[in-house]
């Protein structure tokens, strides 16, 4: 017995097998687009400052000194960050012969956009001599100082990196920059290759650096290196 199909379902059925017969295989393809949107964020830090004695008589612009402390030191109490280093000294030193800016870290490491920002800020709202701006810090301070000026080396004088670390392959950002490096050859914190590193690395790329590295000194170089006058006449001699 023959099966009768309605014309009109076998002219569908036709179409239907015409129109997935023609319909060519897609390969997918990734397509270039754009997005572009401004965003604002908010750059905060609570910081020490320290105007030195004779600043509120004097017109004169001073050198600034930016210290950044080690991971021991951060949270939210500031009064952790005058333990060691430059907020140590000027507790008794009120001749401190800079404007020293102290900032705390929050947590763990440094934002290099909100130091910037915080930069600019105090260049803003203080007379600081722009030729004469300083940066150094210890340990976990020590890498955000190298992280820093490897960024913006155009905006120091001078480093003072102490018992930190950085990328030898940016040696050649630093090569305009006068930098006295220091570390404790018997460190168990942070390896004193860290520096040694760095310290090859740009005298290799022709850069001007000194490196101080004390035999018997553990992770504690920091103490005797703020507390040697030398430092700072060195800082003071290098402008920009």
């Amino acid at each position: 017995m023959k099966s009768i199909v309605p014309p009109l379902v076998s002219a569908l059925i036709l179409v239907r097998t015409l129109g997935l017969a023609a319909e060519p295989a897609v390969t997918p393809v990734q397509q270039e687009k754009h997005f572009e949107r401004q965003i604002t964020t908010t750059a905060k830090l609570e910081y020490l400052l320290f105007l030195p004695l004779g600043y509120e008589k004097s017109r004169q612009s001073w050198p600034l000194m930016l210290f950044l402390h080690g991971s021991g030191e951060s949270g939210t109490n500031l009064a952790k960050v005058k333990v060691h280093g430059p907020p140590k000294v000027v507790e008794s030193k009120p001749d401190f012969p800079f404007i020293l800016v102290s900032p705390q870290s929050a947590g763990r490491g440094w934002s290099s956009d909100t130091f910037n920002a915080l930069l600019d800020d105090v260049v803003r709202k203080y007379r600081v001599d722009k030729r004469r701006i300083y940066l150094t810090g210890l340990s976990m301070g020590g890498f955000g100082t190298w992280t820093f000026a490897t960024a913006h080396p155009e905006r120091f004088a001078a480093i003072v990196p102490i018992c930190g670390g950085g990328n030898p392959a940016d040696a050649k950002k630093l090569t305009s920059l006068p930098i006295w490096v220091f570390h404790g050859a018997k460190d168990p914190t942070v390896p004193v290759q860290r520096s040694r590193d760095m310290v090859e690395a740009i005298k290799a790329a022709g850069g001007n650096v000194k490196y101080t590295e004390y035999p018997e000194a553990k992770h504690d170089c920091w103490t005797e290196t703020y507390d040697n006058p030398e430092l700072y006449r060195w800082l003071l001699a290098q402008k920009r």
